[in-house]
């Protein structure tokens, strides 16, 4: 009585769910295998070392001792910086001729010896060439001649030391061969 309960169409249809269902649970079950084999391999490696946390070295104070020593921020009257030094541009003198072009501006372009006097030959940017000698001023620095030799013209110029106040810089115009 239970065979004929359900049309043979239907036992059919059945017997497939029932096969799907069975399909699908073991589809279910290889995917947590695979989950439990990958699980098992990863506790059988073996573990990492975890690096110890640095150290805290404790904060030291300091005590500051030169609260009655110069500042630096504020300049010494040794070297002649902030306006003390004698050096000064005399305003009052004539200016030459060379004075007028920068000194990076100026060429040497050799020397004339006229008896016991030694002149340099200085070329400005427009091709003039022009004899100097120790004591003539030349740049736009106050550039004061020293001495003049066959390879250089040497000279100091007078320029701003940044603290107010004046300072001395040696300069040279080399022969350019």
């Amino acid at each position: 009585m239970g065979e004929h309960m359900y049309p043979a169409g239907s036992r059919l249809s059945m017997a497939m769910v029932f096969t799907c269902a069975v399909l699908a649970l073991t589809g279910c079950s290889s995917a947590d295998d695979d989950l439990a084999q990958f699980i098992a391999a990863t506790k059988k490696e073996p573990g990492g070392r975890v690096e110890p946390l640095p150290e805290v070295k404790p904060y030291e104070s300091f005590a500051y001792q030169a609260q009655y020593l110069r500042s630096p921020f504020i300049p010494s009257a040794a070297g002649g910086a902030s306006g003390l030094s004698s050096i000064r541009p005399d305003m009052k003198r004539n200016r030459e001729f060379l004075e007028q072009f920068p000194l990076d501006t100026l060429r040497m372009v050799g020397t004339l010896k006229l008896a016991s006097d030694t002149f340099g030959l200085v070329q400005t940017k427009d091709g003039l060439v022009h004899r100097v000698r120790p004591g003539n001023y030349i740049g736009g620095a106050e550039g004061r001649i020293l001495s003049i030799t066959p390879s250089k013209i040497t000279l100091v110029e007078i320029v701003p030391d940044g603290l107010g106040g004046y300072m001395e810089r040696p300069a040279a115009l080399a022969l350019n061969e």
